[in-house]
């Protein structure tokens, strides 16, 4: 059995479908779910898909090993960002090499970076007019958004979108396909 956590900042909607995608699984669970917004909806959804969530801060996450130690101890083989808006410590991923992604609400390279998140992506992909947008799964190195991609689906964007049309359009691509890249990774 792979043991999956999931490190979400926000609402969870992808660690909702990430989950519900594996509850059945012989091969893959989704063990534990660690945020860094004690205020998240993901919290929410933990509880109430029974996956123990832990609530984390700054200090334990970038200037000590009690994340890596707590992942270790809890047999975690992989992890997921989804949502998740914190630079990953390189601690962490010198623990997990080449067992981390994390899933980009863009077509990387473009609009990726430190700032470059949910709301602003769509308003910045709408402002500069482009015909298309899209996910960007790969894998998490010291820098934002610039670990290899592993996949990419695209969905077009219309003069008319607005930037929470092409949320709406993006969304969809990250539910279909997030999960399905997860599990191909894990079990080949």
């Amino acid at each position: 059995m792979k043991n999956i956590a999931i490190f979400a900042s926000g609402s969870g909607s992808n660690a909702e479908t990430i989950i519900r995608h594996f509850e059945h699984s012989e091969e893959v669970k989704v063990s534990l779910i660690l945020t860094n917004n004690a205020e998240a909806g993901v919290i929410a959804r933990g509880k109430r898909l029974n996956v123990p969530t832990l609530v984390f801060s700054r200090q334990n996450f970038s200037k000590s090993d009690a994340v890596v130690d707590l992942l270790k101890n809890q047999h975690i083989d992989f992890v997921v960002l989804a949502g998740f808006l914190w630079l990953v410590p390189s601690n962490l991923i010198k623990a997990f090499p080449n067992k981390i992604v994390n899933i980009h609400p863009a077509l990387l390279p473009k609009y990726g970076g430190k700032g470059m998140w949910g709301h602003f992506v769509h308003e910045a992909v709408v402002a500069n007019k482009e015909k298309e947008s899209g996910i960007t799964i790969h894998y998490v190195n010291e820098n934002y958004d610039e670990g290899q991609i592993i996949f990419q689906a695209s969905c077009a964007v219309t003069a008319n979108d607005s930037p929470e049309e092409v949320a709406q359009k993006v969304q969809k691509l990250e539910h279909e396909h997030f999960p399905k890249v997860v599990e191909s990774l894990l079990i080949s």
